[in-house]
């Protein structure tokens, strides 16, 4: 039975429609305002973070935001953030709805020029945080799970600990300097700005994976190299004069390079197991970096959940090889939000002033300083005029 909107309903939410399956893509191009069209089941953390800084007025998913299979908590960070979210509403509704189609949705239902063509349910806070509660007794599988593959991985991917390293030829001059690698994770820009005094002192090679180099250009940093499989990074990064490695697998794909080609810009590949972070890691090693700083890495179970990683074999890997010359920033945002603001600062100021105020009036000796200060400072004064 065909439903049709009414102007009499109540709690409308409007908006132009953005689609895309990949989230990464979509908030490319999503404006304040819009409606977003995803296709992504548990909605992970740095996903949804990023759709809040594009500030759609919706979200819909055609999957489910969360599963239930671990407590991925972007669904939450969106209600937080007042953006409505309508869950599962399925597939169909990207053959039903067009970029930019004028979009009404009230309850779940979404409706195109009158007609109901989707529904979903719109979800609350409290309903996550129910979904999110429950998930959690699924963990224990999870983290089992994880580790038997992590070790299952360690063995076929043993040689990234032991065997040499065959580089790409790299002109960033890295050896014997400190490395900043940005990696697009949970927190990476706060992280990334607390770190703002290290960059200013140590000059540090700028190392981007991806998206990680968006995030040095908003901070007004130019990456110096970006590292990855460049489906996740601005035409503007990549354009932006930076050195180009797109990682590449064992098995010949190099999937990064088309990008590149489309673009008219010339990279190196560097084929390795792992992820392009790990990549990134390993390469500032190899290159002979004194340090590397490590920012928005990945290092616990439910970050690897968010990226449907099935185990950690090169991560751990990696680190081990690196060993003590990385040091991971994550969560270094958090060690400054206490740190002493400008108003801290007027009222320790004011509170001095008034202290001293207080001195001057209650005390005679004081008063008697002042008052031969202020005569003395006349007849300087008076003596200044005369000569002039």
């Amino acid at each position: 039975m065909v439903e049709f909107y009414s102007k009499a309903m109540v709690n409308i939410i409007e908006g132009n429609a953005r689609l895309d399956r990949r989230t990464k893509n979509l908030v490319k191009r999503l404006r304040p305002g819009e409606i977003a069209i995803i296709d992504h089941e548990d909605l992970d953390r740095v996903s949804a973070e990023s759709l809040v800084e594009a500030r759609p007025t919706c979200v819909v998913n055609a999957s489910k935001s969360i599963s239930g299979r671990y407590p991925n908590a972007g669904p939450y960070i969106l209600l937080l953030s007042e953006i409505h979210l309508v869950d599962g509403v399925g597939p169909g509704i990207f053959e039903a709805v067009r970029e930019g189609d004028r979009l009404q949705i009230e309850d779940g239902k979404i409706y195109l020029s009158g007609e109901v063509v989707a529904q979903g349910k719109a979800l609350t806070i409290a309903q996550v945080q129910t979904l999110m509660e429950e998930s959690k007794e699924n963990l224990s599988f999870h983290l089992e799970e994880f580790a038997s593959n992590t070790l299952e991985l360690i063995k076929m991917e043993k040689g990234i600990l032991f065997d040499s390293v065959i580089l790409p030829e790299i002109k960033t001059k890295i050896k014997g300097k400190h490395v900043l690698v940005v990696v697009r994770g949970y927190e990476f820009k706060k992280d990334l700005a607390a770190l703002k005094p290290y960059i200013r002192e140590f000059k540090p090679v700028l190392l981007a994976v991806d998206g990680g180099a968006d995030a040095l250009l908003e901070m007004g940093y130019r990456p110096q190299m970006i590292v990855g499989d460049m489906d996740s990074v601005s035409d503007r990064a990549l354009l932006s004069g930076a050195e180009l490695v797109v990682h590449g697998y064992p098995d010949g794909r190099v999937p990064g390079m088309k990008r590149l080609k489309e673009l008219g810009v010339s990279g190196s590949v560097f084929s390795y197991p792992g992820t392009s972070e790990d990549v990134a890691m390993l390469l500032a090693y190899e290159l002979g970096a004194d340090l590397i700083v490590l920012v928005g890495g990945h290092s616990n179970l439910i970050e690897y959940l968010d990226k449907d990683r099935k185990g950690m074999s090169s991560t751990f890997l990696v680190r081990l090889r690196v060993g003590s010359r990385l040091v991971d920033a994550k969560g270094l945002s958090k060690i400054y939000q206490q740190r002493v603001r400008s108003w801290h600062l007027i009222i320790m100021v004011l509170a001095a002033l008034i202290t001293i105020s207080i001195v001057i009036a209650f005390s005679e000796p004081v008063r008697q300083f002042l008052t031969i200060l202020a005569m003395r400072f006349q007849v300087w004064i008076l003596k200044l005029q005369s000569l002039i």
